[in-house]
């Protein structure tokens, strides 16, 4: 099928855009090319929070040849002063003719309002490029900054009848070493790691990434601050966030002083005696954590799910079976009644990892 010039381009300014994957956060990836006489002269991909945009740095690539160029990015440009000066003006004032643009910038500073001060200015405006496949790859930046909450990634290894460990807890390995592989790459696409207590107590990871190209926070469920003090996950020169209720009036702080010297320590509100996970999620927001990578176990991830807090899965299945009413399962909490109230799928991929699957979906609850 052959694709437009627009559908080229913009997708040209797409991959630029991956380049920064997992890099970028809390602010969006984005990409921009300039356009002029069927020739690229400008190039340019948002690389960190704090540094120039892409539409900055491909204009100033393309220098004084931007005058009545075509401008494609794939985010709508922005009006407001962030930690770098607004895009518009620059735009405008170079003589770009022309702007491309994929998808309408969800914030609600910006949203809509780039376009409109583009066409004030006479500089001709379409949008909506191959923007399904952009709000895909901005799909924790749109979460985050509309409803100011993380995107939770549920990422699952486990049997094919569904457990993570054996009945005595063993879990080492259920999935092979290029499937493992490849999960540990993930996780640089989030900006935080998060697992319950019992899976730090059972399995004692250290929750990094084999091939590390930034740190990744890491955030334990403990409501009673059990977390022994040497758990490797303390090994790694990263954040540690200890997610816990707050103390009350005699309680022991021994403990609780111990782990404030390992990692931070996180007090959020209760529900029915247990951690407040919507709470939870809204604190690791204000903390500009925009997407987490859930690990386990059972217990947070069913309970994740109890709360409808899960916007997408990644389930590894390995062709084992494991079997045992008390092995543990990957999703637990208090689940459903009923079937009608299961939680459905959409968008699902299936990939093969050696005799390992890959199941991805976005996550529809019934409302």
């Amino acid at each position: 099928m052959i694709k437009s010039f627009d559908e080229y381009y913009m997708g040209l300014a797409l991959k630029l855009a991956l380049k920064a994957k997992g890099k970028t956060s809390p602010n969006p990836l984005v990409g921009a090319v300039v356009v002029k006489g069927g020739r690229i002269i400008g190039r340019g991909f948002h690389a960190k929070a704090g540094l120039a945009h892409a539409e900055i740095i491909a204009l100033d690539e393309a220098g004084k040849k931007a005058q009545r160029a075509t401008l494609y990015v794939t985010l709508e440009p922005c009006t407001h002063t962030g930690r770098t000066p607004p895009c518009i003006n620059r735009i405008i004032g170079s003589g770009i003719k022309e702007v491309v643009v994929g998808m309408i910038d969800p914030n609600p500073l910006n949203n809509g309002k780039g376009v409109i001060l583009l066409k004030q200015s006479n500089v001709k405006v379409r949008v909506g490029v191959l923007e399904e496949k952009l709000r895909e790859i901005n799909e924790s930046f749109i979460k985050y900054i509309t409803t100011r909450m993380p995107f939770i990634t549920v990422k699952v290894a486990e049997s094919l009848d569904g457990k993570i460990a054996t009945r005595t807890g063993d879990s080492k390995w259920i999935t092979a070493d290029k499937t493992r592989a490849f999960a540990h790459h993930l996780r640089n696409d989030y900006d935080a790691i998060m697992v319950g207590v019992n899976t730090v107590r059972r399995d004692n990871p250290r929750l990094n990434a084999w091939f590390p190209q930034k740190k990744i926070t890491k955030i334990i469920v403990d409501s009673n601050l059990s977390t022994p003090e040497d758990a490797n996950i303390f090994a790694q020169d990263s954040q540690v966030i200890i997610v816990t209720l707050p103390s009350r009036p005699g309680q022991e702080t021994e403990n609780r002083n111990r782990l404030a010297a390992r990692g931070k320590i996180l007090e959020v509100k209760e529900k029915a005696g247990q951690i407040n996970l919507r709470d939870v999620l809204k604190k690791l927001a204000r903390l500009q954590i925009s997407s987490i990578i859930v690990e386990g176990g059972g217990t947070l991830i069913g309970s994740l799910f109890d709360e409808k807090l899960v916007d997408k899965i990644l389930f590894f299945i390995s062709p084992k079976i494991i079997g045992g009413k008390e092995a543990v399962s990957s999703v637990m909490g208090n689940g459903i009644k009923r079937m009608d109230q299961a939680v459905k799928l959409r968008d699902l991929k299936i990939r093969r990892f050696a005799e390992d699957f890959l199941v991805s979906a976005r996550v529809k609850y019934n409302v």
